[in-house]
């Protein structure tokens, strides 16, 4: 296992520096650059600017050299000094920026899957070992109304009837008198009351897709040689279960950590924009909206590695949980 690790461990380094290079190769591919929106911002909005003021901007921002150069000293800084560079638009260092947002992120994200696993194995087992029955139509409908609905919709939809219904914002994390107030009790109270809401739209998709792969899953693996041979030496139903088919078809939800990682960094960037979420996700859309190339660049730097590292853990944890898997 260990020299499956160091092999895999090395094979991520040339991995990740190809994608970053693509990306950032990308990220500057439309026409102008950061320095062109921002003039043409100002210009917008009635303000001349000077060709000598935008040449010093260029130089304090490096934006005449080409974009490989560029990327050559960007990584060079994040290698010797830890440094991923400043943030054009919010002219902060794009660590810092990274690091505000994600408290609240990976919370959300990871309460997500935690809804999303508990749901959908307990409703996936019920509905498979309780196939055609009215319960299993049930969850077999709401499954195809969740996977159908997008997460986005789901949550204008809640905004407008609460608003409509109840003359209340769900929008946020917090209520407008404790948006900027220091953490107290009742800060704590408002804050897990607007919590459930971006988990629960979050997750219905998740939850819908979830339910469906582990009720196929495990219908399959109720008809197998094992299963029988073990209910006719009177192994307890629940038991059998949850010990031997329940084991084998969790592996779907194994292999997803390879995205749960990277997922807990990004979030759900339209729904996170739709519900005025203070996550990572919309610093990431409006980066690069703007071209904000290293504060967009560290993002994808940094999902990139999350995803080769998931996949790892993803494919250690399947060869432990199932004996059939080998690293070989």
């Amino acid at each position: 296992m260990i020299q499956y690790i160091l092999h895999r461990v090395l094979l991520m380094i040339p991995t990740v520096f190809g994608i970053s290079i693509l990306c950032f190769g990308i990220i500057q591919l439309p026409p102008g650059d950061f320095l062109t929106f921002y003039v043409a911002e100002l210009s917008a909005q009635g303000e001349s600017v000077p060709e000598a003021q935008i040449a010093q901007l260029e130089r304090q921002y490096g934006l005449g050299r080409p974009w490989y150069v560029q990327y050559f000293l960007w990584m060079k800084n994040i290698i010797t000094k830890g440094d991923f560079g400043r943030s054009f638009t919010w002219n902060k260092p794009v660590s810092d920026l990274i690091w505000d947002r994600v408290a609240f992120t990976m919370l959300i994200t990871l309460l997500t899957v935690v809804f999303v696993w508990i749901v959908a194995l307990f409703i996936g087992k019920y509905a498979a070992t309780h196939q055609y029955s009215v319960g299993d139509y049930i969850a077999t409908f709401f499954g195809f109304i969740g996977l159908a609905v997008p997460n986005f919709l789901l949550g204008l939809l809640l905004l407008y009837y609460s608003l409509k219904l109840f003359g209340l914002s769900p929008a946020g994390l917090f209520s407008p008198e404790y948006q900027d107030a220091p953490w107290s009790v009742g800060k704590w109270i408002d804050f897990l009351s607007h919590l459930w809401i971006p988990i629960v739209i979050l997750g219905t998709a998740g939850t819908a897709g979830s339910i469906r792969i582990l009720r196929a899953n495990l219908l399959d693996e109720l008809h197998k040689p094992y299963v029988i041979t073990a209910r006719a030496k009177g192994v307890p139903e629940r038991t059998l279960i949850w010990r031997y088919p329940v084991r084998v078809a969790l592996n779907p939800f194994i292999s997803t950590v390879g995205w749960t990682l990277p997922e807990l960094v990004s979030g759900s960037i339209i729904v996170s924009v739709v519900l005025n979420l203070p996550t990572t996700g919309p610093l990431l859309l409006g980066a690069l909206l703007q071209q904000d190339m290293f504060l967009a660049g560290s993002f994808i730097l940094l999902l990139s590695l999350l995803t080769v590292i998931g996949t790892l853990i993803s494919d250690v944890l399947l060869a432990w949980l199932d004996p059939r898997i080998r690293f070989s």
